[in-house]
């Protein structure tokens, strides 16, 4: 059993899941603090301004449990997560050594595509999924456009349930690549990160007196009634909720899990879209990540889901994970610091076994916001150096749009898929780099071609809250 109590998942608060347990494990306990008056929690906590926590997994309370334990401190103390654990896996030696986890399914719906094929296909061929707005009247808002899912009945006719119906696409997808039993997934633990969850149903509910069970606000109901999923955690960590729940699966699998599923989704919601005109005065018509000229995100929605698993037993491999690292900075509400961010990369490639001269390709996080931008590229400058001219640089959002907490698994399976396949899709919009981005070699105008091994794939979200995660190409 795992319990978690963390801060409002409505609003401006967020909060996340820790101390997940396997089934049949001992009970694990996360409590959350509220931080700058938003009530955000990472992992296991997030203390006063800049606080952070220490997270420490080591499997002491069974064999497959996990335990976690949080550490307040004060104004700039940052949160890390260590993990200490026996088990096999791909490549696992003696001590010190890592564990890599195989991806032996893939899902993804977008508005690029209704499948990992379609999604990469199209990227690959630098086209973009903006649109004028469908989910709901545009006349009230200033910005019109967005990257949607395009499975409304008309435009400006939204209906409950769309981020559920994403998921347990994607999911679906996922379970039957790997060869899994779709119909009993009893005892296979199921993680979905998420921003946003089902807030559209709600507001249809609140609005037009559409009919929404508050059940139903859950994922794992869904789950249950698809897959007969009986162990399902939702993990809320804004945008960088995807890899949080990727990180959770690891030490699951670290832990003596044999098979986890990890997904992230997010929908279009008139809450949030309001929210971006606020901060976007003059909104864009295109999100153009890094290039001098970008002037803001545009949201985007989607769903992506993976199987991984500790011993493929035979099974195609898509990819390995080597590692995932998370930290809270608790810098700011809104705006993102170099510092967390480069801690992260840092802790990421540690835990991943490498160094940033074997980063073969980076999935950067690349929302094209003014701040975001800078912040990411500074950072990637600092950890990088003098190699920052050796990998492949691309950002997908200038295709897809910001898909929330779907953005970290949507770039995980693009990012797994150029490994596969050595084709990296171009980043679209991006002309003149800003001056932090100096000397990366990000691709423009058309796919490249080029072998590849390790990845790097990052997500951030508001607050501070950074997730990188470390991927290998298929032996």
């Amino acid at each position: 059993m795992s319990r978690a109590v963390t801060g409002a998942e409505t609003g401006t608060g967020m909060g996340a899941v820790a101390g997940l347990g396997g089934r049949g494990v001992g009970m694990s306990r996360a409590v959350t603090g509220a931080g700058a008056g938003t009530g955000m929690g990472a992992v296991a906590g997030l203390g006063g301004r800049g606080a952070g926590m220490s997270r420490a997994v080591t499997g002491a309370e069974t064999g497959t449990g996990m335990g976690a334990v949080a550490g307040l401190g004060g104004r700039g103390a940052r949160m890390s997560r260590a993990v200490t654990s026996t088990g096999a896996g791909i490549g696992l030696g003696g001590r010190g050594a890592r564990m890599s986890w195989a991806v032996t399914g893939m899902g993804a719906v977008a508005g690029l595509g209704g499948d990992v094929d379609e999604l990469f296909r199209n990227l690959c061929a630098g086209r973009s999924g903006v649109a004028e707005l469908r989910g709901f009247d545009h006349s009230r808002h200033t910005a019109r456009h967005a990257y949607e899912v395009d499975n409304r009945p008309a435009p400006g006719v939204d209906v409950t349930r769309r981020a559920t119906g994403l998921l347990l696409d994607a999911v679906g997808q996922a379970v039957r690549d790997a060869g899994l039993d779709d119909s009993d997934l009893s005892g296979v633990p199921v993680l979905v990160g998420t921003g946003l969850r089902e807030l559209r149903s709600v507001e249809l509910w609140r609005t037009q007196g559409a009919e929404f069970p508050a059940s139903e606000l859950h994922f794992g109901t869904a789950l249950r009634e698809a897959f007969r999923a009986d162990d399902t955690h939702t993990l809320s960590n804004a945008c960088s909720a995807g890899l949080y729940a990727l990180a959770l699966g690891v030490d699951l699998l670290a832990q003596g899990a044999d098979t986890v599923v990890v997904a992230g989704v997010d929908v279009l919601t008139e809450t949030m879209y309001g929210l971006l005109e606020r901060v976007q005065p003059v909104p864009p018509t295109r999100v153009r990540p890094f290039d001098r000229d970008r002037d803001g995100v545009l949201m985007g929605e989607g769903a992506a889901a993976v199987v991984l698993t500790r011993v493929p037993g035979g099974r195609p491999v898509h990819g390995l994970v080597r590692d995932v690292a998370v930290n809270c900075d608790a810098f700011h509400v809104t705006a993102p610091d170099p510092a967390g961010i480069a801690e992260a990369i840092r802790e990421a490639h540690t835990r991943g076994g490498v160094k940033p001269a074997d980063i073969d390709l980076l999935m950067v996080h690349g929302t094209g916001t003014l701040l975001n931008d800078e912040a990411e590229a500074t950072a990637l400058a600092d950890v990088f150096g003098p190699d920052r001219d050796k990998p492949l640089v691309t950002a997908t959002k200038s295709m897809t749009g910001h898909t929330s907490g779907a953005s970290g698994l949507l770039n995980l399976v693009v990012t797994l898929r150029c490994l596969a396949e050595g084709r990296v899709p171009p980043t679209v919009g991006l002309d003149d780099p800003v001056d932090e981005a100096a000397g990366f070699r990000f691709v423009t105008g058309e796919a490249a071609h080029r072998p590849l091994t390790v990845a790097q794939l990052n997500a951030f979200g508001f607050g501070g809250i950074n997730a990188v995660a470390i991927l290998e190409a298929a032996r």
